[in-house]
């Protein structure tokens, strides 16, 4: 696997809110959080750039919206920003897209020359996958280290319901089948940037 010097790290949506299980549910993936800790590390080691995003719900009652203490990202990633050698980039966001946020992802990555993304974050199969689609639509190379996302259960139409598990799973067929992204293990991209 080769991944660009200038590949750039989105973490997508890494906050405390999400640790609010009687708002949301049943997660997949207990190891997300440390894996997404080892990505930013090998990220900042390595000097390429790492984007941090943060979801601010516009909803009343989400444990995202700002002013709420879950607007805050999590302690490890919190203590993680401006710790880098490389280029970093902190934008906030009120829809699932991280390239509909503030400043534009896409101009910053353009401007520095970036080929390369890896979207690691909260939700797989939301935000995550969102920002994946659009970046392979938008013509990058993306990279999706499914270990280093999770979600909660849903009920969809008809009373449809599916655990996390089978969400982040259609979250890998679908990046995978449409060609939006690689999907890969955290661990094949931080050997790769070593």
């Amino acid at each position: 696997m080769e991944i660009a010097e200038n590949a750039a790290l989105v973490v997508v949506d890494v906050q405390e809110g999400f640790e609010e299980e009687a708002y949301w549910g049943p997660r997949d993936n207990p190891e997300a959080d440390r894996n997404i800790a080892e990505l930013i590390d090998a990220w900042q080691g390595s000097g390429r750039p790492v984007v941090f995003v943060r979801h601010d719900s516009p909803k009343p009652d989400s444990p995202l919206r700002e002013g709420h203490p879950g607007n805050a990202f999590k302690e490890y990633v919190e203590e993680r920003r401006g710790k880098g050698r490389g280029p970093e980039l902190f934008l906030t966001k009120s829809v699932n897209s991280a390239f509909y946020g503030t400043p534009d992802l896409d101009a910053w990555l353009r401007e520095a020359g970036v080929r390369q993304i890896v979207v690691a974050g909260i939700q797989t199969n939301m935000c995550a996958e969102t920002t994946a689609r659009m970046g392979g639509n938008l013509g990058y190379e993306v990279f999706f280290p499914l270990d280093a996302t999770y979600t909660f259960d849903g009920v969809g139409p008809w009373g449809w319901e599916l655990s996390a598990q089978e969400l982040s799973r259609a979250t890998a067929v679908t990046l995978h089948d449409g060609g939006f992204a690689r999907v890969v293990r955290s661990e094949e991209l931080v050997a790769a940037v070593k």
